[in-house]
């Protein structure tokens, strides 16, 4: 029997949803391993968890789809970092970042190629250094000039001499001098991890300075004319900053609780637990292969695995390095804050100014007012005496009979009316001393 039309479709569709859902699950990764140029992946979520042993909820942190605080997460095998625009999964020995088109990712990405490479050449130099000591007590006090021996140690400090000159001309540290005078490189992902910290807190830092150099002349103008387009600018401007000081203060945060955090900083030394994970397996083949040693280790063992809780190796690692680095970048994500601190307050003190000038102004309307009032009842008492005598009633004064009743009118009109007008200034110098008195007036 032939397949219908239908059944054939229906089928067609499904392989289309599937392909579709198989294509959702699925994203870009920009791979930079610790050794060689970066390339693009393409993975889906379970493929991701598999290769680094993160669960399904780290992984959603990555998500740019969703809003996460700034987080920084050590796990057993791979350290999530979510700071500002920098997501990314940090292993032993390469680094997951999200494929993007933002031209800061692109910067990132090379800036971390630039570290990985610059640590590489840190880390032949090292090596060619202990090479160059083992050869010196090796070889004899007067080495021939023309023998191979001579030849090929002259040719090591010379090598050792410009890695050293590349590694000192730049300007991001990887080496790190150990007290018994040795140069010690940092693990790949204490690499990875001070790129992402310097990624993050140079954001900041950028921000902050574009604030600052907006705020402080749009505040001035402020203060010298006030205007609505120069109380909109203040209003925007004062939004930012209480955007970017929340950015701060969470990545401030999350470095705070690190240092505070013993168990999390040893959780991120990924190298030196596959270290030990090692040494761990290989003794314990050597064991199987001896059974005369498996005694004398019996005690060891429980002791380590009694100290570690359970856990798959009792290891504490020196956390010194991973807290210098932290408190570097914690120290500069400090001072970024305290920039944002001295600006907020900056922009308080502006609005206290500007309320004391609105107050001021405030005072001097209610004193054109009071004055304003005050010469309002001056006229009013006036214009009721010129209405007192304007009333039509028969009195001599407006029929006058003889030449002196005339003048003698003429006479009390003007003493009426300088009367009027003295009684008026007479009422209004009063009520003007009794504001200043009581304080209702300046």
């Amino acid at each position: 029997m032939r397949p219908s039309a239908a059944g054939v479709g229906s089928g067609v569709v499904g392989r289309r949803k599937a392909g579709a859902a198989a294509a959702a699950a699925s994203r870009e990764w920009m791979v930079v391993p610790a050794s060689g140029p970066a390339r693009v992946e393409e993975a889906g979520k379970h493929a991701v968890m598999e290769r680094t042993g993160l669960p399904a909820r780290d992984l959603r942190v990555l998500d740019p789809l969703l809003s996460y605080p700034s987080t920084i997460l050590g796990r057993e095998r791979a350290i999530v970092v979510n700071l500002e625009r920098v997501k990314a999964v940090i292993t032993a020995a390469e680094v997951l970042l999200p494929n993007s088109k933002d031209p800061a990712f692109a910067r990132f990405v090379r800036d971390l190629q630039a570290r990985v490479l610059a640590s590489s050449s840190d880390q032949v130099a090292a090596e060619l250094t202990d090479m160059e000591g083992e050869s010196s007590v090796v070889a004899s006090p007067f080495p021939v000039p023309n023998s191979p021996k001579g030849h090929e140690l002259e040719m090591t400090k010379k090598t050792a001499n410009v890695v050293g000159e590349m590694t000192s001309s730049s300007s991001m540290p990887a080496l790190t001098a150990a007290k018994d005078g040795n140069t010690k490189v940092l693990p790949f992902e204490f690499r990875a991890l001070e790129v992402c910290l310097e990624s993050a807190c140079r954001c900041l830092e950028e921000e902050t300075s574009t604030l600052e150099q907006e705020a402080y002349p749009a505040l001035d103008e402020l203060t010298s004319k006030i205007s609505t387009l120069n109380l909109e600018r203040v209003r925007q401007i004062k939004s930012r900053l209480v955007a970017i000081s929340g950015r701060v203060q969470k990545v401030r945060d999350e470095l705070e609780h690190l240092l505070d955090d013993e168990m999390d900083m040893a959780e991120m030394y990924l190298t030196e637990k596959l270290t030990q994970q090692e040494i761990s397996e290989t003794s314990s083949r050597v064991e199987v292969d001896d059974p005369s040693q498996m005694e004398d280790r019996d005690e060891d063992y429980r002791s380590e695995a009694d100290g570690s809780n359970g856990s798959f190796i009792a290891y504490k690692p020196n956390i010194e390095e991973l807290e210098m680095l932290l408190e570097a970048y914690f120290v500069q994500i400090d001072g970024t804050l305290n920039k944002l601190s001295h600006l907020r307050e900056y922009v308080d003190d502006t609005e206290d100014y500007i309320n004391i000038m609105l107050d001021d102004k405030q005072n001097q309307l209610l004193q054109m007012g009071v004055m304003l009032s005050t010469a309002t009842v001056v006229i009013t008492a006036g214009v009721a005496v010129v209405g007192i005598f304007g009333m039509n009633i028969g009195i001599s004064l407006y029929n006058p009979a003889t030449e002196e009743e005339t003048r003698a009118a003429n006479i009390k009109f003007w003493e009426t009316t300088f009367g009027t007008i003295a009684g008026c200034m007479i009422m209004y110098i009063i009520a003007m001393g009794w504001g200043k008195r009581s304080g209702l007036l300046q």
